[in-house]
């Protein structure tokens, strides 16, 4: 008997029992359609769960351990994680543009002693200090050697009999079920700690979604917009389409061949379908249903022309989307209402409550219990300076209006969101200041053309020194994700400061991009993705 009405049980929430239904009562229904065409039923995704499951149980991983998983979306990646929940232990996926001091933090934070890495990421643990990681299962040819580390071929993840010892008590739904870590603004980044229950509350949002809906999953799996859109359809038993990224040019194609109903569009993903040329095939396929964040002034349109309905939202991978749009919201730029469940304010200092029209902070709690994160890993100090007064503070500006439609304003904190990305503008200041040419460096956000941020880094030269924009930019490629390299750079011979010697960001993102900032896209410096091979690597199960 369950003490709180609210509270689901276990088979709606928590991962090993949850597939095991779904795998009962809907054995032939497809789950799950990747990028090449291949499909597996409920039936076949449990089994090759199972498998994997009792082959990391066979390499050594028992309930409650952190394992690492750095790899782009595809069916390893899934099984990889499923299989790890299947047993109690926690997925803890990176980011694939990780490197540097940014991987080394993530590595040391985790306590991991085990990763599953895509092969060809892993030579990039050459420059990082390991912690506590001693073995990498490497999924494809991996001719990299490291004394530090075991380098465990692929059929590790097969190695195992079909299905796993049980674990050593049930899986509760407020366990930890992943840590995603989510850029520091003022620190290295942290890892929150989310529990079935949060993954669950924040996929339980989008209520328009019924079991027959597809999903796209277009978002990273070390993201909680992409764990979300997967855990969203296996909760309510629809079916998920898992692509590697979002591509504009043949974004409608793979719509139609996978026969997607729904899906979010994140940043500029929505201007960049809307630049498409009309045609008469704009509303020939089966997509029904979006998430718009943020919602564009186009979005109405943007819903006209391609026949779907539009919602947005506001979410946090800490938070589960407490600020959800009825559908075809009219008032411009909102992120929608405060959900059932969910309490919102907009808060001063103090956090004594502002009124309507006002711009404060936006605090959050639930009143469901573990249905937003259960804090940062080992990392208390941050943890009580978010969780105060019994309310979650997102560090974001907000206003209300007298109708409780919500506005994101500003971020209060120093993040960076560039193309779906989110920025530390701690981390990219770490590493222009590496540069030996560099006193310090100060990283803000400039308005995009297309949609969220663009990066500008202000920088002031050591004594008698030169800064060459195109050499910073080649020194920090090799060092940082390809989005957090700075598009525009300005030079001064000292940053504004306080009387405190802090820097006046404030003023830097007011003054923007000046006359005499440096631009690397008109210079022609071309920064690409870090983009994996096209097709998934696949593993025999």
């Amino acid at each position: 008997m369950r003490l709180d009405p609210r509270m689901p049980c276990p088979e709606d929430c928590v991962l090993r029992p949850l597939l095991d239904r779904r795998a009962r009562e809907t054995p032939d229904k497809v789950f799950v359609v990747f990028d090449d065409g291949e499909q597996w039923t409920y039936a076949e995704l449990r089994r090759r769960v199972l498998h994997v499951a009792a082959s990391l149980q066979q390499a050594g991983v028992r309930q409650g351990d952190f394992v690492l998983s750095w790899q782009g979306n595809g069916p390893i990646t899934l099984l990889t994680w499923f299989g790890l929940n299947y047993l109690g232990a926690v997925y803890v996926p990176i980011n694939t543009s990780y490197r540097g001091r940014l991987l080394e933090h993530v590595i040391a934070n985790s306590d991991a002693r085990l990763m599953v890495a895509d092969a060809r990421l892993v030579d990039r643990l050459s420059d990082v200090a390991l912690a506590d990681l001693r073995r990498v299962i490497a999924i494809g040819d991996c001719a990299w050697r490291d004394d530090r580390l075991e380098i465990l071929p692929a059929s590790t993840l097969t190695a195992g009999p079909p299905e796993p010892e049980p674990p050593a008590r049930e899986i509760a739904p407020w366990d930890t079920q992943n840590v995603i870590y989510t850029s520091g603004t003022t620190g290295p980044s942290k890892g929150v700690l989310s529990s079935y229950l949060h993954l669950y509350s924040t996929g339980n949002v989008f209520s328009q979604v019924t079991a027959d809906d597809r999903t796209m999953a277009n978002l990273p799996m070390f993201h909680a917009g992409g764990t979300s859109a997967i855990y969203r359809m296996l909760i309510r038993g629809g079916s998920v389409t898992v692509v590697e990224s979002f591509d504009t040019a043949s974004f409608w194609d793979k719509v139609r061949a996978t026969g997607t109903t729904t899906l979010t569009l994140l940043g500029a993903m929505a201007p960049f379908l809307m630049k498409q040329p009309p045609g008469p095939g704009d509303r020939d396929h089966p997509l029904r249903k979006a998430v718009m964040v943020p919602l564009s002034d186009d979005a109405l349109a943007f819903g006209e022309r391609f026949g779907i309905d539009i919602y947005t939202t506001f979410n946090m991978t800490e938070i589960s989307c407490p600020i959800f749009s009825p559908r075809n919201p009219v008032a411009r730029g909102t992120c929608g209402v405060v959900r059932a469940g969910a309490e919102c304010r907009v808060v001063e200092e103090n956090d004594c409550e502002v009124p309507p029209g006002t711009v404060g902070e936006l605090i959050v709690r639930t009143d469901l219990p573990w249905a937003m994160n259960s804090g940062y890993h080992k990392n208390p100090e941050a943890t009580a300076k978010a969780w105060r007064n019994g309310w979650f503070h997102t560090g974001d500006a907000f206003r209300r209006d007298v109708e409780g439609n919500f506005y994101f304003v500003d971020r209060i904190k120093d993040a960076i969101r560039r193309r779906g990305e989110n920025i530390s503008s701690f981390e990219v200041e770490a590493e222009i200041c590496a540069h030996p040419s560099v006193r310090e460096a100060a990283v803000v956000a400039v308005a995009s053309e297309l949609s969220e941020d663009e990066v500008l880094a202000v920088v002031a030269p050591v004594a008698g020194a030169t800064i060459d924009p195109v050499a910073l930019i080649e020194f920090l490629r090799p060092r940082m994700a390809h989005f957090m390299i700075p598009r525009y750079l300005r030079v001064m011979d000292e940053l504004p400061k306080t009387p405190t010697q802090k820097v006046q960001k404030n003023l830097l993102r007011e003054a923007g991009v000046t006359a005499d900032t440096w631009d690397r896209e008109k210079a022609g410096v071309v920064i690409k993705r870090d983009k994996l091979a096209q097709n998934a690597l696949k593993l025999d199960a």
